[in-house]
């Protein structure tokens, strides 16, 4: 049997209703959800789901459908970037899966969900359709807002569905990666400008880490954030991050007041920074 995870994020983080009426059209389609988290700045939530190939279909058309019925982006506010009620909608391949199976999952469900509920959806990362998608924030480009302007462009025509947007949900960046993680450090200031700065280092497309992604984004008036996924953990630690985050800022005459993690993650991500804060050079079988 083929199991697949999918971590779709929704845009509500305040209305907890909503969130477990999510949570519930998951399940009941067969998918088992193993994490959750909501977010009322970032208004955001996200799920992680495994199941079958069949099961996590099934089960983001129907989340798909309550995203629709329950949230109107029109009025929508909050910190984090987004182009759908669904936003996005990504399918990793776990035991006994593939890449291909996924990126297949990512096809099918987009055109499921176009036919029932008349959502259209970009295919991004693996399963991308032009090099120009692959990257999740050039498709998430002028957010929900945007949306009628892009769709005008001819290299932005949606891979499934009508070129304009649903009215009040969007568009959902629907696609196929490996496991990431989804990881934030807040910084003592309000200092936006800084934030960007830094992520701006820190991310691969500016020549920063290989295999991260980074965006600043101020919480409140005395807090920032540096918004991270970081796509291949092996290559970039979480302790390097950290430490090198920890190191700008305390040039910048500010400090790192807490880490985040949002969904789950590799126990060997644990592991690696366990050993580096630890000294340790093995756990041992004890732990």
């Amino acid at each position: 049997m083929k199991w697949l995870e999918c971590v779709p994020n929704i845009s509500e983080g305040r209305d907890l209703s909503t969130v477990s009426a999510c949570v519930a059209a998951v399940r009941g389609a067969g998918a088992h959800v193993v994490h959750q988290t909501s977010d009322p700045v970032h208004n955001r939530s996200v799920l992680t789901a495994v199941g079958t190939y069949e099961s996590l279909r099934d089960a983001a058309v129907a989340l798909a459908a309550v995203s629709v019925e329950r949230i109107d982006l029109r009025a929508h506010s909050g910190v984090h970037p987004r182009i759908g009620a669904l936003d996005v909608l990504p399918f990793i391949p776990l035991r006994g899966a593939t890449m291909n199976d996924a990126v297949a999952l990512a096809r099918e469900t987009a055109a499921a969900i176009w036919q029932r509920l008349r959502v259209p959806s970009f295919l991004y990362g693996e399963a991308a359709s032009t090099p120009l998608r692959r990257n999740l924030a050039a498709v998430r480009e002028g957010e929900f807002e945007g949306l009628d302007a892009r769709f005008e462009l001819p290299e932005w025509r949606p891979d499934f569905g009508e070129a304009s947007k649903h009215a009040s949900a969007g568009a959902i960046a629907v696609g196929a990666r490996d496991v990431l993680i989804a990881f934030n450090v807040e910084l003592a200031t309000g200092d936006l400008a800084l934030a960007k700065r830094i992520a701006k280092q820190l991310r691969e497309r500016d020549g920063g880490f290989r295999t991260l992604k980074a965006l600043g984004l101020r919480l409140h008036d005395d807090l920032v954030q540096i918004s991270l996924n970081v796509t291949n953990y092996r290559v970039t630690p979480l302790y390097r991050i950290v430490e090198t985050i920890r190191a700008m800022a305390r040039q910048a005459g500010t400090q790192v007041v807490r880490s985040e993690l949002i969904g789950c993650l590799p126990v060997a991500a644990v592991e690696d920074s366990a050993r580096y804060y630890l000294e340790a050079s093995d756990f041992g079988e004890s732990l």
